[in-house]
């Protein structure tokens, strides 16, 4: 098939490119390399079937392939709230303006669409786990809103895409994913408590650490993504893990994993950051017969030896410079 994915330079789209490429797609990569690098793209370039474009899909006019496609995936929104809050307006565009953009193209096309939507979508949930019928509990106007009802808004153009045209479309919800590929700056939790911890850095914990997630692995993730695109479900599906952990024991796992030990530096509680998060997976494991199978312990020591190996190559970079 001929696939387009929007955001593919980023952490989870070039992930989900690579798998894509390997099962025999042609993929056609479009980013904006806002948040997105291009070693990633660079590494993909060694696939025949592999083309990057960059282009802001909130530009217009859009980017247009000159060859047909039958499938989109849209992956082009920063997605950490340090990257998010930093830009909100070019936030609220990338996600309304740009899926907008997006659905056109499919509509031109006729190709399917698949918006990597969020868990940001339910907020700071009064309800756990959280269903994909739960409407959310979201500050409409906080220093999150420009991500969380972006995702919003661009859920309910891909509906009435849908509806008005007929777009084959999906939504996926997607929960907290990491993973090697991840930037060492993007302001996740899981990189950003491995690059302090061995930098021999204190790590800021935003509250009384007692906070909840669920961590999915990326790989695990594109799995699921690419499940639902071959699926028949139009309707929101929440794909992640639902092993919850508390901030504080992330960080004190991923301390013993690389050896160190953790200090941890209090810091007040975040405006509208949720007290638990946790999907409930019972649609996606019906609908998809999908379910994350790496586990936490395993999927951080892949991800804290990609880091790892990551400092040990800047320091022979640096060294070659002396």
């Amino acid at each position: 098939m001929r696939i387009l994915v929007a955001g593919g330079a980023g952490f989870i789209g070039a992930t989900l490119c690579e798998k894509l490429l390997l099962q025999g797609h042609i993929v056609v990569c479009v980013d904006s390399l806002h948040t997105g690098r291009e070693q990633a793209v660079d590494r993909l370039r060694a696939f025949k079937g592999f083309s990057f474009f960059q282009q802001d899909i909130a530009k217009i006019p859009c980017f247009d392939a000159a060859m047909p496609l039958d499938q989109i995936y849209n992956l082009a929104s920063p997605a950490s709230p340090l990257w998010y809050q930093k830009d909100p307006i070019r936030t609220i565009e990338t996600n309304v303006i740009g899926t907008r953009n997006l659905l056109d193209l499919a509509l031109r096309h006729g190709a399917s669409l698949l918006l990597a939507s969020t868990s940001e979508v339910y907020g700071d949930p009064e309800q756990k786990p959280q269903r994909e019928d739960y409407w959310g509990n979201v500050n409409t106007t906080g220093p999150r809103a420009c991500y969380d009802e972006g995702k919003r808004c661009a859920e309910a153009l891909v509906s009435a895409y849908r509806s008005q045209h007929q777009i084959d479309t999906r939504i996926a919800r997607i929960f907290n994913t990491y993973g090697p590929g991840m930037r060492c700056d993007d302001g996740r939790v899981v990189s950003n408590f491995i690059t302090r911890i061995l930098g021999g850095q204190a790590i800021d914990i935003y509250g009384d650490g007692r906070q909840t997630r669920c961590f999915c692995y990326v790989d695990d993730m594109v799995e699921g993504l690419i499940a639902l695109m071959d699926s028949d479900c139009s309707t929101p599906v929440n794909l992640g893990s639902d092993h919850e952990i508390s901030i504080t024991e992330l960080a004190h796992i991923i301390g013993r994993m690389l050896n160190h030990s953790v200090v941890i530096n209090h810091c007040p509680a975040l405006t509208d950051d949720p007290r638990e998060r946790q999907p409930d997976l019972e649609k996606c494991r019906r609908v998809l017969d999908w379910q994350a199978t790496t586990s936490l312990e395993a999927g951080l020591q892949k991800t804290v030896a990609s880091f790892e190996q990551m400092r040990q190559e800047d320091a022979r970079q640096i060294q070659s410079y002396d």
